[in-house]
């Protein structure tokens, strides 16, 4: 199915970008990878009469800043993220979800600024941006400001975002510079590869104690959300598959039913089993003992 008709201009700058949102309000989508938008477009779930083209943007650098963290531009493509040698050494669970996005094609045009800003539930960066603290600096008409990631999911593709509003950069503050560890796991529906449920998890250690945790989970929920029962079980726990496992079984705890996605392929219930399946094996993937 071929999307409605619009209007295509190129944004030269993120102020040029900011102004045209303002200048064509509701009617106007940014567009950078296109992988979230012109399928929404060819489904008619979307059907914007402007499209502004951000793809030229100067935001697809990922760098380390040792007196911050680690920087990654809102246009570095999945595929960038995941090849990145820091972002695999710093923010494994980043990496590790950037390498499982959709396909080759997809991976290869698809931004981290457009996926987080779609906010798709069944999405794998979420989760890891969440896990490992993440921030999105964003940049609108009243210039700009930083929202938190535990701030930025609010729910079925919805964000923080304020209108004409766009992300510039994900930074990660002082991640991985303290004995941090994490990785992301996901059960992929077999058709279309989306998270029917994945988890990922961030562990700092001090030697054979875990001293602080963050777990989030995607496909499970309407939106990417920190499993916090499983993050107090762990602080002050010992680094031990036992006590990973243990941790893992609260997975579920807090949630009822209806907070859970169910539909054709996975039910509330078993989305409920597979989150407590998923976390463990994130737990002990990012503590090296899977």
């Amino acid at each position: 199915m071929y999307p409605p008709t619009f209007d295509y201009i190129r944004a030269n700058s993120v102020e040029e970008a900011v102004q045209l949102l303002q200048q064509h309000g509701d009617d106007a989508k940014l567009i950078a990878g296109g992988h979230s938008l012109i399928p929404a477009m060819k489904l008619r779930l979307m059907a914007p009469a402007v499209l502004i083209d951000i793809s030229r943007l100067a935001l697809d650098t990922i760098m380390v800043d040792r007196g911050y963290g680690l920087r990654v531009g809102a246009l570095a493509t999945h595929d960038a993220i995941a090849r990145n040698s820091d972002v695999r050494e710093l923010t494994t669970a980043l990496a590790e979800a950037a390498s499982v996005v959709g396909d080759v094609q997809v991976r290869n045009r698809g931004t981290i600024g457009g996926n987080l800003a779609h906010a798709d539930p069944a999405s794998d960066l979420p989760a890891a941006v969440l896990a490992l603290g993440g921030e999105l600096h964003v940049t609108g008409p009243n210039g700009t400001r930083t929202i938190p990631a535990d701030d930025f999911f609010l729910g079925l593709f919805t964000t923080a975002l304020e209108p004409h509003e766009l992300i510039t950069s994900v930074g990660f503050p002082g991640i991985g510079f303290k004995h941090g560890r994490s990785a992301y796991v996901k059960f992929p529906h077999p058709a279309s590869g989306y998270a029917v449920v994945g988890v990922a998890a961030y562990l700092e250690t001090d030697g054979d104690t875990i001293t602080a945790a963050r777990v989030a989970a995607n496909g499970a929920f309407d939106h990417a959300t920190r499993l916090t029962a499983v993050e107090e079980a762990l602080a002050g726990a010992p680094l031990s598959a036992e006590a990973l496992s243990a941790a893992a079984e609260k997975a579920a705890d807090g949630f009822g039913s209806e907070d859970f996605m169910a539909d054709l392929f996975a039910s509330a219930d078993y989305r409920a089993h597979l989150l407590k399946v998923y976390t463990k094996r994130a737990l002990l993937r990012a503590a090296g003992l899977a």
